[in-house]
């Protein structure tokens, strides 16, 4: 069983420490618990390369923007070769696209278990750096552009990732942490659409018996797929943790989704958000 970091700990045996401890031997404890539960990965080889990696890329694109780019239906008929001015970020099977467009992205993120265990075969095989949870690191043992990390449990903005990243309930929220900590001041977002056509119980697994018209490609969870149902509310938290750290450190993130139904950030049309990408961000 793999130690838990003490702020992913149930909060019945936070409140207990609380009760029991001063302020500074939580501190004490907290700190070495989280030396101890790195340390259970740091065993690893792969580990430790991945957290190079992570170092390495630390800050590395400061000033400069990238762009997101999640997989709803406002997406579809988008030329992603007029987005090839600025980094992106490719989530989930958002490959799909890409590969039917014959380019690459700059980046691709996935952080739910039933889309790699699926699909697995088919991220091993893209070109770019793959950032992936630890927990999946047997089934890309051998892919050398693939990067690990840490998922972490509780509700928060990880601004630097080698201490692991907070899922929220989307992948979008994974990426905006990766973004952050590789230094991107500005951060667009293109294809979030926030709404499903799917219904039912947040985060159910649930097995695809139709076309999917939640996404871009009615077989980007086609038939026989499983996948989880969105859980919008927690989604949005994530969100807003992101907004609140971007905004605080002078950088910023635009939705430049068509027709989307978040409310979060700042909306802009992609043709404005193009020409704002190709200044130099603040």
């Amino acid at each position: 069983m793999k130690l838990p970091f003490a702020d992913d700990m149930p909060q019945p045996l936070r409140s207990i420490g609380r009760g029991l401890l001063t302020k500074s031997a939580r501190r004490y404890v907290a700190a070495s618990l989280e030396r101890l539960a790195h340390l259970q990965d740091y065993r690893d080889p792969l580990f430790r390369r991945s957290q190079r990696q992570l170092v390495a890329l630390k800050n590395k694109f400061r000033g400069e923007s990238c762009i997101i780019i999640g997989n709803g239906p406002s997406i579809r008929g988008q030329d992603l070769r007029a987005l090839s001015f600025a980094k992106t970020f490719c989530l989930n099977r958002g490959y799909l696209m890409w590969r039917e467009q014959g380019v690459a992205p700059d980046f691709f993120v996935a952080v739910n278990d039933l889309v790699i265990e699926q699909f697995d075969n088919e991220i091993a095989s893209l070109p770019c750096p793959l950032f992936l949870p630890w927990r999946h690191h047997q089934r890309f043992r051998g892919v050398g552009n693939a990067i690990f990390l840490e998922m972490r449990w509780k509700e928060q903005f990880f601004r630097d990732i080698t201490k692991g990243l907070w899922p929220g309930a989307t992948v979008t929220a994974a990426a905006l942490q990766i973004a952050y900590h590789l230094g991107f001041s500005r951060a667009i977002l293109i294809g979030v659409d926030h709404r499903y056509s799917a219904s039912g119980a947040p985060n159910a697994e649930v097995v695809q018996t139709q076309s999917d018209d939640s996404h871009f490609s009615s077989d980007y969870f086609g038939k026989g797929v499983r996948w989880n149902l969105p859980d919008l509310e927690k989604s949005e938290i994530a969100y807003r943790f992101a907004k609140t750290v971007f905004e605080a450190d002078g950088r910023t993130i635009i939705d430049a989704t068509s027709g989307g139904a978040l409310d979060i950030f700042p909306k802009m049309p992609l043709s404005d958000a193009m020409r704002l990408c190709r200044r130099p961000a603040g």
